[in-house]
């Protein structure tokens, strides 16, 4: 029934097996991979018909999370099943999509879909690297067209020796978490978080990384020879003579006119664009030489005219579509605090592209909880990043953020966590969102600048101002050798361009990378231009941030809440929280504090109103005060004890601090002899009062109110006169109830 193939190699000390003819059967193309105790499926489907009336490529890229591969059951109680995809999984998606797209033909109108699904994950070895070498092997081995195959590899260093295909433990340790992935000789996606890196050993790593996908690639192409099939070879207009007809006819109706389309403003430029498609689609409407398919060819081809007039403004003329030189940056503002009442706020503009980023402030209680397949803990910063269509002037629908959102809002995250202060330097949980009010490209860059400066306004420490720049492409379609590198690309640049290579970093270092072709692949060589022009780009736009506000704000805005912290014995968590928490939340409640507790016996009060704050601190003091003999208290009466036997008061409880009690003996009330208890105190009288003993074993605290009183002149204590009559050494002991101040034996207590 099954034509089983299994083949293995060792990768970076590792075995990386291969399952062939099991899974999967009625898919295009698929494949079981194995690293470690990390399994994946990998599936390829081709759709049947071309999509009429799309200008793209139709890919779809799925990248399936399952719970079971990690022995897990959805935490909720209502809802057990997976739903939407994570943000781990969508990025993950992401990576694979931006590396296998470049390498499908544009002109392909035919569905593909590409579905990893995990099947087992180990929590050592990460899916993500797996995930695409399966990608990558299941497009070859299937009878899709596609000009692969690539590899990816992850690549990190600890104590200056490289670390391929790290665990999960070893890029805690890393300098950095770097994926390669690339054909043989060239780069075609590029993902990076590192700590301030210098370009040139950013430059090495890249390098270092490209060299070891020879080896996969290789495994690739053995495997496809000997289970492979044909490729389906692409569609393509049949009748030649047509084509060349209205090719003819696109160029001569463009001639003279393409120059003047490339102006400054995106709009005007996309206006006069869409002058042109409509007048160009009238006359081919109207030529009866041209049938309704070759007039659909002939608009795409309008369009591919476009582009190679930009990528000859650019190769000989020097010029940039809009005006600019090869290495020019688009005018920058920079502004701090445009809104009142958040805790921080920036607006940074580059051009037409504009971001609002605005910081928000909350108790450690706020961290984001983490529990997916591969994801556990909290997290204490989030960068979310909003693309609304007004930015681009368009009607669009809101429906929560899709994967672009996702996946720029990631990359501004991690181009900003390396200079966050720590939490034991600063508490609070710490969320960004930056808000595309418009866009003509870089808008994910410009949320780096925004958020940099908006964490700066709001006061929180960072070590350094972070800015991001897009380095863009243009190439000789004959000549790969023949490119410029654009530096600060627009949204046309980056449409009809060959690179989105964008750069996140300090003055120190880079903290980010994201690299996304469209070309089969970069030069190493084209990778290190990229990285020292970025860094004189990024270096001009931090000047600009810091002339708009230098460091961050000694103090956090008075909207902020405050963070108290104190340090308790762990022993004492218990007081704070009281049973079933009936303590904790009083304290929440009468002085409208947050308060988090750790384990560690860390108590973090979170609050907007100075004094709230303070009186839960005071509350927490108390509650976890060790009341020690000599102290003295002063609080109500709560309660009078009574012998149970006889009915006569014995006592008096005393609430010292909030939760702890301590017993004045009718003995200890007065210097004099006290009948009775209510005869001096009663229920909701203040007393001030000593502490005489304290025994730890039976938690039991022994108060006084007579040692604070003025003994009476003269006055002889008369044990006798106390305590009522002593009996004989060895006499029996009287049945009644004993006279003076104890009576019978009071029931056990606990105070």
């Amino acid at each position: 029934m099954f034509n089983i193939k299994n083949f293995s190699l060792d990768w970076a000390g590792k075995a990386l097996t291969v399952e062939i003819g099991h899974l999967a059967g009625q898919a295009h193309g698929s494949c079981r991979v194995r690293y470690g105790e990390t399994e994946v499926l990998a599936t390829v489907v081709l759709g049947k018909t071309a999509r009429d009336g799309v200008d793209y490529f139709p890919l779809l890229v799925d990248y399936e999370e399952r719970l079971y591969a990690a022995g897990k059951i959805k935490g909720s109680r209502w809802i057990k099943r997976e739903g939407r995809a994570t943000d781990e999984a969508v990025l993950t998606a992401r990576v694979i999509d931006r590396s296998i797209r470049p390498l499908f033909k544009e002109t392909e109108r035919k569905d593909v879909q590409v579905m990893v699904t995990v099947l087992s994950v180990d929590g050592v070895n990460d899916p993500d690297v797996v995930s695409l070498f399966a990608a990558s092997l299941a497009l070859m081995i299937s009878p899709l067209p596609w000009n692969g195959p690539i590899a990816a590899v992850r690549l990190g260093r600890i104590n200056g020796e490289w670390v391929i295909n790290g665990t999960y433990e070893a890029r805690e340790k890393s300098d950095f978490d770097l994926i390669v992935a690339g054909t043989k000789n060239d780069v075609v996606m590029i993902e990076a978080g590192c700590n301030e890196m210098p370009e040139a050993v950013m430059a090495e790593a890249i390098v270092f990384a490209q060299k070891q996908l020879v080896k996969p690639i290789q495994f690739i192409e053995e495997i496809q020879k000997e289970v492979g099939v044909g490729k389906i070879i692409s569609a393509e207009v049949e009748d030649e003579a047509a084509k060349q007809l209205v090719t003819s006819k696109v160029k001569n109706f463009l001639a003279g006119k393409i120059d003047n389309i490339f102006v400054p403003s995106k709009v005007e430029h996309h206006n006069l664009v869409d002058e042109l498609r409509s007048q160009l689609d009238e006359l081919l409407k109207a030529d009866n030489e041209v049938s309704k398919e070759v007039r659909a060819l002939g608009l795409t081809i309008f369009d591919q005219e476009l582009e190679v007039a930009a990528r000859d403004l650019v190769l000989n003329k020097k010029i940039r579509v809009d005006g600019r030189k090869i290495d020019q940056i688009r005018e920058i503002t920079c502004e701090v605090s445009p809104l009142v009442r958040t805790h921080g706020s920036a607006l940074f503009t580059r051009g037409e592209t504009q971001v609002l980023s605005v910081v928000t402030l909350g108790a450690p209680g706020d961290e984001q909880y983490l529990d997916g397949m591969e994801e556990e803990g909290k997290k204490r910063y989030m960068h979310h990043y909003n693309f609304p269509g007004f930015a681009t002037g368009e009607v669009k629908p809101s429906r929560g953020p899709g994967r672009r959102e996702i996946g720029h809002g990631a990359l501004a995250e991690k181009a900003l966590l390396p200079v966050l202060p720590k939490k034991e330097d600063f508490p609070y949980t710490i969320r960004v969102v930056s808000e595309v009010l418009s866009s003509n490209g870089s808008s994910s860059q410009a949320s780096i600048c925004g958020s940099s400066l908006s964490l700066m306004d709001a006061g929180v420490p960072i070590s350094n101002p972070v800015a991001g720049i897009a380095m863009g492409l243009i190439t000789n379609p004959n000549d790969k050798n023949q490119y410029e590198i654009l530096t600060d690309i627009q949204g046309l640049e980056d449409h009809s361009g060959d690179m989105d290579f964008k750069v996140g970093g300090t003055t120190t270092g880079i903290t980010a990378i994201q690299l996304d072709i469209k070309l089969g692949g970069i030069s190493l060589a084209v990778v290190k231009e990229t990285l020292d022009r970025a860094r004189t780009a990024r270096l001009s736009i931090l000047d600009k941030m810091k002339a708009a506000i230098a460091a961050p704000r000694a103090e956090l805005s008075q909207y902020a809440p405050r963070i108290l912290t104190i340090q308790i014995d762990p022993d004492k968590i218990r007081d704070v929280i009281g049973s079933g928490g009936k303590i904790i939340n009083k304290i929440i409640e009468e002085t409208g504090s947050q308060i988090d507790i750790e384990q560690s016996g860390l108590v973090f009060i979170t609050a907007t109103s100075a004094e709230g704050g303070e009186k839960a601190l005071e509350w927490i003091k108390q509650l976890t005060h060790e009341v020690t003999p000599g102290e003295e208290y002063e609080g109500p009466v709560t309660q009078i004890i009574k012998d149970r036997n006889s009915g006569e008061e014995i006592g008096a409880v005393v609430e010292l601090l909030p939760g702890r009690d301590g017993m004045i003996h009718i003995s200890n009330l007065a210097w004099e002899r006290v009948g009775r208890v209510t005869d001096i105190l009663n229920v909701g009288d203040t007393v001030k009062v000593k502490v005489i003993d304290v025994d730890k074993e039976k938690n039991r605290i022994s108060l006084s109110r007579k040692v604070l009183l003025p003994k009476p002149e003269g006055f002889q204590e008369d044990d006798h006169r106390s305590f009522g009559p002593r009996r004989p050494m060895g006499g029996p002991r009287p049945s009644g109830p004993r006279s003076g101040g104890f009576g019978a034996r009071p029931p056990r207590r606990e105070f």
